[in-house]
């Protein structure tokens, strides 16, 4: 098993910036690829990110690209998500997710955290 807690959402203004962390613990971090979803009211749960646990490869949907940043600090067992450029359309509570899998941690990954909400306005 492996506990993931998400922090760093909260309320911004378009065009603002946010960086949500995403603390592990339970098993080796660093075994682990990870991955960010968000889900917005009334929608279904949708992928943003992923990392491998190298760090090396990192994958992102075509509605962040360019926006946000996944990164990792595996002393530190933390993965983070850095947004910027942000609008109201990416108001979603965001989930931080793991795998030891790397295709499974983009799409159905194992372990997930309770989740963060942002939410983004004018």
């Amino acid at each position: 098993q492996v506990q993931l807690v998400e922090s760093g959402g909260g309320l911004v203004q378009a065009g603002g910036s946010l960086r949500l962390s995403c603390a592990a613990s339970g098993r080796t971090f660093s075994s682990y690829h990870m991955a960010w979803f968000r889900q917005a009211p009334g929608k279904e749960r949708e992928f943003v990110s992923a990392i491998m646990w190298t760090g090396r490869t990192t994958y992102y949907a075509d509605s962040v690209k360019g926006r946000f940043t996944i990164s990792r600090d595996n002393a530190q067992n933390t993965v983070y998500l850095q947004m910027n450029s942000l609008n109201p359309a990416d108001t979603a509570v965001y989930y931080c997710a793991a795998d030891p899998a790397w295709t499974a941690t983009y799409s159905r990954p194992a372990y997930w955290g309770q989740g963060t909400q942002v939410t983004v306005s004018s």
